[in-house]
């Protein structure tokens, strides 16, 4: 039987994770939420529906991730899922997301948000292009077929040890499908719903995150294809 686990990195989620927690499917053994200092009260009603929670108090997507993945090293799943607090995506659609990996066709799956199952205004404009400039740049860099940089993922654990992930902050997701495309492994997307997530994004919801995320993905991107390594 394959094990599956899910992280949630979250900050300030209280009004949405219960109801993220609440819809994952059945076949996920453990759900380990990852409280990256929040101020509300996030860690304690994840826990009131049944998630593992740990605090990480370095502010960062990648901080938090890691630090979820640091906790599973000595009883590690046979998938891991990376799925966000927000009530953004559709935890239900999991089950279609790891199916692929199940199905022993990939390595790693991403949920692909694509336009016409995307609500009006889940995305903001500079998030579409920015998405869109990104897979276009690896596309021509890398011969990529990813056209989404999507946070709802899916990888073989031994996969992900593989790529010795190390980013802190924004380039987490691009710097994981980089090496999935310099190390040639196996990868494919699966069409996603997406609707307007609960709350202002930590991200796109400012100006200041936008501009960063930004540079640090494009960053990364330009990175990895002019260094002889995989880094």
């Amino acid at each position: 039987m394959c094990i599956i686990k899910v992280i949630i990195p979250a900050i300030n989620e209280e009004k949405s994770i219960a109801k993220v927690l609440k819809e994952i499917p059945e076949i996920v053994s453990e759900v380990i939420l990852v409280d990256n200092n929040s101020s509300d009260n996030t860690a304690e009603i994840a826990k009131q529906n049944g998630a593992k929670v740990i605090k990480e108090l370095k502010k960062g997507y990648g901080y938090a991730c890691l630090k979820g993945i640091n906790e599973l090293i000595n009883n590690p799943p046979d998938i891991l899922v990376f799925l966000d607090g927000d009530y953004s995506d559709y935890p239900n659609e999991l089950n279609d997301i790891v199916k692929p990996i199940i199905d022993n066709k990939v390595d790693f799956v991403i949920g692909s948000r694509i336009k016409k199952w995307r609500e009006k205004h889940s995305m903001t404009p500079q998030q579409i292009f920015g998405n869109w400039l990104s897979c276009k740049l690896m596309q021509f860099l890398y011969d990529s077929k990813f056209t989404d940089l999507g946070p709802f993922r899916a990888i073989r654990w031994n996969t992900l040890m593989n790529l010795n992930m190390h980013d802190k902050t924004y380039g987490w997701t691009i710097e994981m499908q980089l090496k999935i495309l310099k190390k040639k492994l196996s990868y494919t997307e699966v069409p996603v719903h997406y609707k307007k997530r609960i709350g202002v994004s930590k991200v796109s919801g400012t100006f200041k995150g936008t501009i960063f995320a930004g540079l640090k993905i494009i960053g990364w991107i330009f990175k990895y294809y002019f260094s002889k390594k995989i880094l």
